[in-house]
């Protein structure tokens, strides 16, 4: 079984989530207007998730990289999250929350081992 891309179309809104193989969502896109749009974000995360560097938000003084970019940032409840940043700055997609910062670099690492090879597949 494959990690996959899964686009699903609500509404007139399309969007994506990358599935692992275990089939958990790791990351989320942002609302698309069209199947095209949404189909270029996914190459997007193709091409700029591996070679994209860690911005870690949690740390005092933390260094600004620069975009493509993984920002990690506290959300709600002390959880962890991230987003991703494609050349332009434009946000790609974000992770889930999870409870630890070594989860959250988990699921960093799993879209950059992952979305190169990963199938893509339309829901209706």
């Amino acid at each position: 079984m494959a990690s996959k891309f899964v686009i699903v179309k609500i509404d007139d809104q399309v969007r994506f989530h990358l599935k692992a193989v275990n089939g958990e969502i790791i990351l989320s896109s942002q609302p698309y207007a069209s199947l095209a749009s949404c189909k270029k974000g996914i190459e997007s995360i193709r091409v700029n998730a591996p070679i994209a560097p860690i911005e870690d938000q949690t740390i005092e003084g933390f260094t600004t990289e620069k975009n493509p970019k993984f920002e990690v940032y506290e959300y709600r409840n002390g959880d962890y999250r991230f987003r991703l940043k494609a050349r332009n700055g434009e946000l790609i997609g974000t992770g889930d929350r999870y409870k630890s910062k070594a989860g959250c670099q988990n699921g960093i690492d799993s879209i950059k081992k992952n979305s190169v090879e990963a199938i893509i597949v339309e829901e209706e």
